[in-house]
Formats: structure tokens, C-alpha cells, sequence
């Protein structure tokens, strides 16, 4: 770690402590050289896999707007932020464990839709109307009849 002061690469770790509930490293650290004290925050980087979108685009996953999608299904249902994060979190772990580089639209939309059937049934037809492009009124008693059938 270089000294963000005189550049020197020497430097004492004098604190260290978990934050983020564990997630993050904080540092205190002083220079060897001009003793000058400044912190660092330390993150596992997670190589999340590449999304292959139904046109045949590839692009990098974008927590932002699956969480975003999650939001929109869940507005005004009685769901916890705790739970929201659990889940988005879990959909993370999921796509990781795959160990693929890249994975499809269509299984991220299916995990998806798999975490919201156990968060709120309401959002799950939310989500899966839009994701899957209901047509008419008859394919969304389908899917709620499918829904009615898992229970």
C-alpha cells in the first residue's frame, strides 16, 4: 500500500476492524516514512457472471437493476427492506455458485421469480407478467391457478 501522501510503500497497520456486518476491512495504517496516518477500506472483489440477454447482447451484471425490478414487484407489499437484501443477497450467492462466466436472462429471470414466490405471491405475478409478456387476462389466471397449485 503506497502512502497517498509521499508515496512511499512502507506502512504499519495500526487498527484493523470489520464493517458492513463483516463484509469490509476498515485499516488505520501510518506511513513508515513521513508518519502521517490515513485509513483503507478492504472488499472481497466477487467476479459475478456476464448476462446473455435474449437478443444474443451480452452485458455485465447490473445488481442495480435487478434490484430496481425487485423494487417495482414488491411496491406497497408488506415486505421488509431486511428481507429484500436477504434476498437479493441470496439471488447473488445463486449466480456465483454456478460457477459459469456468463448465465442467461431467462435463468436470472427464473431465480428471480423463484425469490419472490417465497417473499410475496403478489409480487411474483407482478414480476412474471412483465417478464414473461402476458398477452391477456387468460395467462395470468394460468399462472395464478399454477401459483394456487404449489401451495
Amino acid at each position: 500500500m503506497y502512502c497517498p501522501f509521499c508515496s512511499a510503500n512502507d506502512t504499519k497497520v495500526i487498527d484493523s476492524r470489520l464493517v458492513s456486518d463483516g463484509h469490509q476491512v476498515r485499516r488505520r495504517r501510518e506511513c513508515l516514512a513521513c508518519h502521517e496516518r490515513y485509513t483503507t477500506f478492504e472488499t472481497a472483489e466477487l467476479v459475478m457472471p456476464r448476462i446473455i440477454k435474449r437478443d444474443g447482447s451480452r452485458e455485465p451484471f447490473n445488481e442495480e437493476k435487478m434490484r430496481s425490478g425487485l423494487l417495482r414487484a414488491l411496491e406497497k407489499r408488506p415486505v421488509s427492506t431486511e428481507e429484500i437484501e436477504l434476498s437479493i443477497n441470496k439471488l447473488k450467492s445463486q449466480l456465483r455458485a454456478t460457477g459459469e462466466r456468463e448465465v442467461g436472462s431467462e435463468m436470472l429471470g427464473t431465480l428471480i421469480m423463484q425469490q419472490l414466490k417465497g417473499l410475496d405471491k403478489v409480487a411474483y405475478i407482478r414480476f412474471a407478467s412483465v417478464y414473461r409478456s402476458f398477452e391477456d387476462i387468460k395467462e395470468f389466471g394460468e399462472e395464478i391457478a399454477r401459483l394456487g397449485d404449489d401451495d
